[in-house]
């Protein structure tokens, strides 16, 4: 198969017939052999039964989860049901435009990149709320990441089918899949700028919760990234350095007690640090020890209920 078009879903049941049309019009002219997985992430309208009659015609798959669970839960669950030679993520709110598929395919098979993220450089959203947080977002993940991308929250992406299989998405790390490829080894990342579209129905599912979580997902990720199979390198290398730095005051204040000071050592404040130092270098690498035995033992944390799918090749 050539194509597979990934597209997670929460309510909006007005614009997925569109997006179905318009996807399979620009598939068809091109020859592609395609498959559209929609997954409805417990949306609480029409979403389903919109996806239940869309499949009918048999290039689309749905999804169905038992209650939300976020974009990059869709996204995981979308991977992985994904069989295409590349994989096309966008947003089902008509936002991102399917014409932009063909050069897309190109990019990936033809010029051979990994990963192909959009750049939607002119944006028709306000300008307060959302234009202006993004640059900053898009500015201070290229500082601390390395890659050089304009808008990596786009939901407009193009992937190898290699790159989809081997990264692992979950929380509110849609936002940082590039990150997450060029860690697992796909250097080849670039970004190709894309139509930006206004929205047509509905309102958009995102709030202002998402500038606390961005940040704070963006320290996990790419803390994840380096230390995701050896958590002592971090936190045992980090603890033992502030122990070290404790040993060091408490052994000067304990030579300098026995050679030439006649006060006590507990009536200097450099006590209590090295003290402090001590104590902190010593929870750090227990807290790596710990952190060790979990990764050896943890389970998948990727388990999402799924009420129900349908167009499976199994016949699921």
């Amino acid at each position: 198969m050539d194509l597979s078009v990934v597209i997670p879903l929460y309510n909006e049941e007005e614009s997925l017939p569109e997006l179905a049309a318009w996807i399979r019009r620009v598939a068809k002219a091109e020859g592609y052999s395609y498959e559209i997985i929609m997954i409805d992430d417990g949306s609480t309208d029409s979403s389903w039964a919109v996806v239940q009659q869309l499949s009918q015609e048999g290039d689309v798959r749905g999804i169905k989860f038992q209650r939300n669970y976020g974009k990059s839960a869709g996204l995981y669950v979308g991977f992985a049901a994904a069989q295409g030679e590349v994989v096309i993520t966008m947003d089902a709110d008509l936002q991102d435009s399917p014409d932009e598929i063909p050069e897309l395919m190109s990019m990936v098979r033809v010029d051979g990149y990994d990963l192909v993220s959009g750049w939607k450089k002119k944006r028709y959203d306000p300008v307060l709320t959302k234009n202006l947080p993004s640059k900053l977002y898009n500015w201070t993940v290229r500082r601390m990441t390395g890659i050089q991308l304009h808008d990596f929250n786009c939901g407009l992406k193009a992937y190898k089918k290699q790159v989809v299989k081997s990264i692992e998405v979950y929380g509110e790390m849609h936002r940082y899949i590039p990150v997450l490829a060029k860690w697992a080894g796909f250097r080849k990342i670039t970004e190709k700028v894309v139509q930006h579209q206004e929205r047509k129905y509905g309102v958009t599912k995102f709030g202002v919760e998402r500038f606390i979580r961005g940040p704070l997902d963006l320290l996990s990720v790419i803390f994840i990234s380096r230390f995701r199979k050896r958590p002592m390198h971090f936190f045992g290398m980090l603890g033992a350095l502030v122990f070290l730095l404790g040993f060091i005051i408490l052994g000067y204040l304990s030579v300098a007690k026995l050679f030439y000071q006649e006060y006590g050592i507990t009536e200097r404040p450099l006590f209590f640090l090295g003290l402090i130092c001590a104590i902190i270098g010593s929870q750090l690498f227990l807290t790596g020890f710990l952190a060790e035995l979990i990764v050896r033992s943890a389970n998948d944390r990727n388990h999402y209920l799924i009420e129900q799918r349908i167009g499976d090749p199994d016949g699921k």
